[in-house]
């Protein structure tokens, strides 16, 4: 595994801000790491990248313990953390030049050029960072963590700033960085880690509260099914209440559309269709609606 957490607590005075939390991340994964504000995510990021000190619990980086090896395992990992620091008064190739240097990179102004590219950062290149709107400076702190080509990514809030066009792109990276890197992903917006993430991990106080592959666990977690239906005939809310296996009939603001729902363990769409078969009813539409990571969520944190 590339990334190894193991009973990881972090408690300030009396307050525990990450409490036994064990999960791993393999190669060639994209993991979101998600919580609501104040639930501990941004302190583990800082604790497996080694800019804090556990209190208790073991963390190993492609193998390395950080706290034995501390260096070795910093070597590993490229950060951009939440708040993006970065040196305003340098250019943009200045900065990425100089991480280089720091990481000790052999062919550093070929990587450079790489980065630049890769991170759409060629017509801003020449610029100080501190003319950069927020979206580029972004750019700029996602291209110095990929510099040195870690095999372990972190990203907090990657796509913050970015506008809808900017925010495609840098999903598209993640997710090409994450065939051949191990990838954790922070984000408040979820509908994130539907489109870029395999697998969710949900801390709540500390706590891991979740931890499946996002279409596993928008299925596990919802405990129903819902199904949308809509009948060329008026139906009376009574005879679909009498389908098998339909708990609870919902209706919607459009007269012959109808939502039943059952629960997790079985699917209706065949009983539907018979029912309709039966009652020589035309079934205009029928579909299951997808739960959201949004609605997975809320049901674990509030």
């Amino acid at each position: 595994m590339s990334v190894n957490v193991q009973h990881l607590t972090k408690i300030y005075d009396q307050q525990i801000a990450v409490n036994d939390l064990s999960f791993q991340v393999g190669k060639g994964e994209v993991l979101g790491f998600l919580g609501p504000n104040g639930a501990g995510k941004t302190t583990s990021m800082k604790i497996i990248t080694g800019y804090l000190p556990q209190t208790n619990g073991k963390v190993e980086v492609c193998g390395i313990d950080i706290e034995a090896d501390p260096m070795g395992s910093k070597a590993k990992i490229g950060y951009l953390p939440e708040h993006n620091p970065l040196y305003r008064d340098m250019y943009v190739r200045e900065y990425l030049t100089f991480t280089g240097n720091l990481h000790k990179i052999a062919k550093v102004k070929m990587q450079v050029e790489e980065m630049i590219e890769r991170t759409g950062l060629v017509s801003h290149r020449h610029k100080r960072i501190s003319e950069l709107s927020k979206g580029y400076r972004q750019r700029v702190g996602l291209a110095q963590a990929m510099l040195h080509n870690p095999e372990v990514l972190i990203l907090d809030e990657p796509t913050s700033g970015l506008d809808p066009n900017q925010i495609v792109e840098i999903r598209q990276l993640i997710k090409d960085l994450g065939k051949e890197k191990t990838v954790i992903l922070s984000t408040h917006i979820l509908g994130e880690v539907e489109a870029v993430c395999d697998r969710a991990i949900i801390i709540n106080k500390g706590k891991l509260v979740a931890n499946a592959p996002v279409q596993e666990l928008k299925q596990r977690f919802s405990g129903q099914n819902i199904v949308t239906v809509e009948f060329s005939q008026k139906v009376d809310e009574r005879q679909l209440s009498g389908i098998h296996h339909v708990i609870q009939v919902k209706p919607t603001n459009e007269k012959l559309k109808w939502q039943l729902v059952s629960d997790q363990s079985h699917d209706i769409r065949a009983d539907i269709f018979n029912f309709a078969v039966a009652n020589r009813l035309t079934l205009l539409e029928m579909h299951r609606e997808q739960h959201t990571v949004e609605e997975v969520f809320q049901q674990l944190t509030q």
